[in-house]
């Protein structure tokens, strides 16, 4: 059957006008589905329109992914109806099967992969240029959309299956992979991408973490006993490298305040200087008692609402557990923090065969966080190296004694009574394979 060469030209422009539409709706879903959401937040707050009218669209994802597959199958399907008409007036019957490969061959390349390739590509440029179009046709196809998603989720409640999505733990892990991804394709000698990604990730952390894991522990807490003399009680203070000291009568367990050095000072140029007539009473704030439950998210929101950088611990039972500080919760964000008064203890100390010697009171965070020893777990159970060892090895070890799990090898080298000090601790690299099986390499 003969085709005018008039009708042959206007139906083979709106065939290529309809490939276009289609790569249009293509490359815009790419776009719009994978724009950077941080980025198009915080062109929003400049002041960008474009970028604000993405993040309405994203809003409502439904609406969105709707109008533009509508769009997308309307013109695909027309396009196919109009090149297999075409082909059939030319072809006959075998026009169908012509119509069926050249026009999926060309939606594939044209209308499909390179558009989709391209938003790939300049995700955000996209997502920007096409927003004020897409946003038109989302509010055309609106009525239409609106009726598919019911249907939908009809279908959805049919077969039981949630059709609500929860986004915040989605959005917090691709927070964290983000943060993973930090300076990881860069060189960086000063390891300054390292420290920025533990700080961030610390930062995530706080609400998963219990004060319990960063405390000072009771036997290294520098307390204040009430019932010694006022001169012994002044110089212990004086000569102490903190600001703030608990004060415990008759039991350590019975915190009765908080010294601080600066109240110490002002009681006692009120008294001229004579340390005899010195009220303790009066050098003394409230003790501020928190439970080991409590958060470090929840912990320093509290310091800040009371405006106070120092807290005692207790369990259930009331006995006291240890202290935390304000410093100790921004050293988990920020690392170790030194003054002019702190006394730097070492407790990882490096050696040339590859293994450390490490305190039996340094934290498991602490070696996860500074020398990303990842494979080591972080458990309830136990928050320092010493722990781990006795959780692990369900026994108080011997001096000699070394033991091998989650990969590494770990020697004990000092004890006090029963009380790990000093472990060498070799790494994976280094160490015997023993996977997480714990086994006992000597002693």
């Amino acid at each position: 059957m003969a085709v005018e060469s008039g009708d042959f030209v206007t139906e083979l422009i709106l065939f290529f006008v309809l490939l276009v539409c289609s790569g249009f709706f293509s490359g815009s879903e790419t776009a719009l589905t994978a724009a950077s959401r941080a980025r198009m937040h915080r062109l929003e707050s400049d002041g960008n329109s474009r970028a604000k009218l993405v993040n309405r669209l994203r809003e409502n994802k439904e609406s969105l992914i709707g109008g533009l597959l509508l769009g997308n199958n309307l013109v695909n399907i027309f396009a196919s109806a109009l090149a297999t008409s075409v082909l059939m007036k030319l072809f006959g019957e075998a026009g169908i099967a012509y119509a069926t490969l050249g026009v999926t061959l060309l939606v594939l390349i044209f209308a499909e992969v390179m558009p989709k390739t391209y938003a790939l590509l300049y995700t955000d440029r996209v997502a920007l240029m096409v927003a004020p179009v897409v946003a038109v046709l989302v509010a055309v196809f609106s009525p239409a959309t609106k009726m598919i998603s019911r249907l939908v989720n009809m279908v959805f409640r049919l077969f039981g299956v949630d059709h609500d999505v929860h986004t915040f733990a989605a959005q917090e892990e691709e927070l964290r992979g983000a943060i993973d991804l930090l300076g990881e394709n860069t060189i960086d000698e000063t390891g300054e991408g390292q420290e920025k990604r533990a700080m961030l990730r610390s930062i995530l952390d706080l609400a998963d973490v219990n004060v319990e894991k960063i405390m000072v522990h009771r036997k290294s807490v520098r307390m204040i006993n009430a019932d010694q003399p006022i001169e012994k009680i002044v110089d212990d203070v004086m000569h102490s490298s903190f600001t703030r000291l608990p004060v415990w009568k008759e039991s350590p367990d019975n915190i009765v305040g908080v010294v601080h050095t600066k109240l110490l000072l002002q009681e006692l140029r009120q008294c001229g200087g004579d340390v005899s007539k010195l009220d303790l009473n009066r050098a003394m704030m409230e003790p501020w008692f928190i439970p080991e439950t409590a958060t470090l998210f929840d912990q320093l929101q509290e310091f800040r609402r009371r405006r106070e950088h120092f807290a005692i611990m207790v369990d259930e039972y009331g006995s006291l557990m240890g202290v935390v500080t304000l410093e100790d919760i921004l050293e988990e964000i920020v690392g170790q923090i030194d003054d002019e008064h702190d006394i730097a203890v070492e407790g990882v100390r490096p050696q040339a065969d590859g293994s450390y010697l490490v305190d039996g009171k340094v934290t498991i965070r602490d070696l996860v966080r500074d020398l990303d020893w990842d494979s080591l777990p972080q458990d309830d159970d136990f928050a320092t190296v010493a722990g781990l060892i006795l959780y692990e090895s369900q026994r108080v070890p011997s001096v000699g004694q070394s033991f091998t799990f989650h990969g590494f090898r770990f020697d004990i080298l000092k004890k006090q009574r029963n009380q790990i000090t000093v472990v060498r601790v070799t790494p994976p690299s280094e160490a015997e394979e023993g996977g997480d099986r714990l086994r006992e390499v000597g002693g």
